[in-house]
């Protein structure tokens, strides 16, 4: 028997979850309100009710909380609070590795260059890493330490969204839309380079979200080859509002090495190249070829539920397809307060609606973090994972799941 107890005192990672998607409502209403930004409401039961709810019609509706959250996190005081408390909530429940993503471009403004985002993103993350680093249980050896990375996504497509897109926007009026998008990527991959090369913050990977009917990933080639060539890790958004084509696209155009979501690998009906004849068959090649190279995919079930209205049921859930498959996932919470959820959470949903075993979810858990984009050396990595399975397996005795 999996217990709550054990999914919860398990160390956990967590590697697709956007920092605006994922802040404290406590935190949100007191930064709004010092700062005159407009809410539905200003207490937390109201923003529940009217915002941040347990179901969704759309994913239109979803998104629609972010133009608060994005708001709120336009200063470098703001930004690492918020980032600061991000970390808390992870360590709090369990999680030892986390990458957290979100896109820079949102928040560059007049107060904000690239550099000062990244800096005060990473200054939150860091004193809440080194405070827990320095617990005696940690120091001893008898748990493991609380590591992260952050990811910087570029957009598939951006209208007039924040200062720094305007400016864009403006700076580029005879470029059309798919050149604008492209060149918005190579900016920003070139830019979290050079501020990862000189100061030393553990960027690690670049990813691409936002719509995908219509923004195909070859458009931002040239970022991703940009990252390949200085050895920064990739993962894309795929799959997960269209089909196999999209995540074949993230996957020869974009080099990535995870893929955000995946929900429709499987999905014959959503294949719309007409080249394409035997439409099985591709998705088999393509499921073979993600197996084969362990491309890891980050499956987010209650996101996907409240953004997916095709979804009625937990149990519809294409993961289940994946575990047959035996690819290699794991699994994540793409948006904290957007889903109200958590890693113990989405665990725990996996167990209780897709029969795991005890061996099925130390793989699931720990394919966590052999697939992560580990800030360090390989060296590094090696003692690292190999003190969460030890951590992890000494839980499993006293639980009784050895």
């Amino acid at each position: 028997m999996i217990t709550k107890e054990f999914i919860e005192q398990a160390p956990k990672s967590d590697l697709h979850v956007h920092l605006d998607g994922s802040l404290r409502v406590p935190t949100l209403i007191e930064i709004c309100r010092d700062e005159n930004i407009q809410l539905p409401s200003y207490t937390e039961e109201g923003l529940y009710q009217t915002v941040y709810k347990d179901q969704y019609d759309s994913l239109e509706e979803y998104l629609v909380g972010f133009q608060y959250t994005v708001e709120a996190m336009q200063n470098p005081e703001n930004l690492e609070r918020i980032a600061y408390e991000f970390a808390l909530d992870n360590q709090n429940e369990g999680v030892r590795y986390v990458e957290v993503r979100f896109a820079p471009q949102l928040h560059i403004n007049s107060r904000m260059d690239l550099e000062k985002v990244m800096v005060s993103v990473n200054n939150g993350l860091a004193l809440a890493a080194d405070e827990f680093n320095k617990r005696q249980a940690v120091l001893n050896g008898e748990e493991p330490r609380f590591v992260y990375g952050i990811i910087a996504c570029a957009l598939r497509s951006f209208g007039r969204m924040s200062e720094y897109f305007n400016i864009f926007l403006d700076a580029h009026p005879f470029s059309n839309q798919k050149r604008n998008f492209g060149l918005a990527s190579y900016e920003l991959v070139q830019g979290v380079v050079e501020v990862r090369d000189r100061l030393g913050i553990p960027i690690v990977g670049f990813d691409l979200a936002g719509p995908e009917y219509g923004f195909p990933a070859d458009d931002h080639w040239k970022a991703f080859h940009f990252a390949q060539k200085n050895f920064l890790h990739k993962t894309v958004h795929a799959g997960e509002a269209y089909g196999p084509e999209s995540i074949f696209q993230a996957i020869t155009d974009l080099y990535a090495e995870r893929i955000g979501h995946g929900y429709y690998l499987f999905d014959a009906s959503r294949i719309t190249n007409p080249e394409i004849k035997d439409k099985k068959r591709y998705i088999q090649n393509l499921s073979q070829y993600i197996a084969d190279k362990r491309i890891t995919i980050e499956v987010c079930l209650t996101s996907n539920l409240q953004t997916n209205p095709a979804i009625k049921d937990i149990g519809e859930h294409q993961f289940r397809k994946m575990k047959e498959a035996r690819l290699s996932t794991t699994f994540c919470t793409d948006n904290r307060l957007m889903s109200k959820t958590s890693v113990t959470r989405e665990i725990s949903m996996a167990v209780d609606n897709f029969a795991i075993s005890s061996k099925e979810l130390k793989d699931h858990i720990i394919y966590g973090f052999k697939r992560c984009f580990f800030p360090g050396a390989y060296t590094e990595k090696r003692p690292y994972v190999r003190s969460i399975i030890d951590y992890y397996e000494r839980l499993e005795r006293e639980h009784g799941l050895a």
